[in-house]
């Protein structure tokens, strides 16, 4: 079938021609066919680079000789059994020795399940409803989440609103939020609300937000004052920024952290791991009428294929000299990236560190809070991504570009020079 068939097809059956959030206009889509190693090919026979990865999983590239190896063995023996598993328990055992927090976990399938469960788990243990979040940090799509994330009137400090339809309006009196890195106003907030916060969830990189020094030390000594759990979302950070996550590189322990994406291999699976007397409210054998027994459970919990794809992923991960390969890479481009704009006379910063970066339109001076990239030409960041597109390099257009083991400086080179063109030819040309 051809690939134009293919396009007209998904039109018919999908919501807005999508299965989510991801569209590409007309003159930039496509349906891949397959992928290999950094390479992305699509039913139209084209070739892409691929700096998307899936959204992050795919840290080794397409169809890794490891992980495919672990799968097609996993698959002979069983793909889910809701039962304890030597995967699993083995995922677990890596993933509890990794993390600065880990004590206990329990594994579950999506992101937005795990950092669901986390906050339920924060609820359950202090008594207590509403959590302090910060402004524009992605914490996936469950209606407790979708509250000041994704806000079209920042500012409006700590009162949040919906995120989108569907979500009730009464929940978002349970969310209070303040700008990322700002150490004063987080304080206010939860002394002002003294006693009703049950958690504080941090996304230790805000996007493409690097904290300030001393931020998260001071986010630990207040949650430990005011009796709070502190959640780090790692679903992007964990086991990619180091082999300890964000934990690990800016040297602050959370109570829970959450983590996805590089723990399943490009296979569903995420993880909540923490203090055992956290973690200890979703444990089954609490009465059925305890207060703190939560319910964290599903039909895929330590799903074995994506336990046994894990595996095979940390196992690579843990070599000597990935975490110096990945943040090589993306120094280089941040680098080269800010030198383009200065000798093209484009306004311009990149976010992020290593390998998470975002190129954003802006004339600030730096990326200090969700205010920082709200300000950032959206227009020019889209048509940048799309035009990369059109030139063979794989990205989501205004998001993160996600670097893998599988990128060579064969690979850089290409993305930079292409850049370089878009940025000369196209970007420049548009004020």
């Amino acid at each position: 079938m051809t690939h134009t068939a293919l396009l007209e097809r998904a039109e018919r059956v999908f919501v807005g021609g999508s299965n989510g959030e991801f569209r590409l206009p007309p003159e930039a889509n496509l349906v891949v066919s397959h992928g290999e190693g950094a390479a992305l090919y699509d039913t139209a026979g084209r070739s892409y680079i691929d700096f998307l990865l899936g959204s992050g999983p795919m840290i080794l590239g397409h169809g890794h000789p490891d992980v495919v190896e672990a799968v097609t063995r996993q698959i002979s023996r069983g793909t889910t059994f809701m039962a304890l598993n030597e995967p699993s328990i083995r995922l677990a055992e890596r993933v509890i020795e990794a993390a600065p927090c880990g004590e206990k976990i329990r594994l579950v399938v999506t992101g937005s399940e795990s950092i669901q469960f986390a906050l339920r788990a924060a609820r359950a243990y202090t008594g207590r409803d509403r959590y302090l979040r910060f402004e524009g940090g992605w914490h996936g799509v469950s209606d407790s989440a979708l509250h000041g994330g994704r806000t079209l009137k920042p500012g409006t400090y700590p009162a949040t609103s919906p995120d989108g339809g569907g979500i009730p309006r009464s929940w978002s009196g349970d969310v209070l939020a303040t700008p990322f890195n700002d150490v004063e106003r987080a304080a206010e907030v939860v002394e002002r609300h003294r006693g009703e916060i049950a958690a504080m969830v941090i996304e230790p990189l805000q996007r493409c937000i690097l904290p300030r020094p001393g931020f998260f030390a001071a986010m630990r000594e207040l949650a430990t004052r005011h009796g709070i759990v502190l959640i780090f979302d790692e679903i992007v950070t964990g086991f990619r920024m180091a082999w300890g996550g964000a934990q690990e590189r800016y040297g602050v322990i959370p109570d829970l952290a959450v983590y996805g994406k590089t723990i399943s291999g490009g296979y569903p699976m995420a993880a909540i791991c923490g203090r055992e007397d956290v973690m200890d409210v979703m444990n089954g054998w609490r009465p059925a009428d305890d207060p703190k027994r939560i319910i964290a459970s599903g039909t895929f919990n330590g799903y074995p294929v994506g336990a046994a794809a894990g595996l095979a992923v940390l196992d690579v991960l843990e070599r000597p000299g990935t975490y110096e390969r990945l943040f090589a890479m993306g120094d280089r481009i941040t680098r080269e990236v800010t030198a383009m704009g200065r000798r093209l006379s484009v306004p311009l910063l990149v976010g992020g560190e290593g390998p998470v970066l975002q190129v954003l339109f802006t004339s600030d001076r730096e990326i200090v809070d969700y205010g920082s990239m709200f300000r950032a030409d959206k227009h020019k960041a889209y048509v940048f991504g799309v035009e990369l597109i059109k030139r063979g390099l794989f990205v989501s257009p205004y998001e993160k570009i996600y670097l893998s083991l599988a990128h060579t400086d064969d690979h850089i080179d290409r993305l930079l020079q292409s850049m370089e063109e878009v940025l000369r030819d196209v970007i420049a040309k548009m004020d």
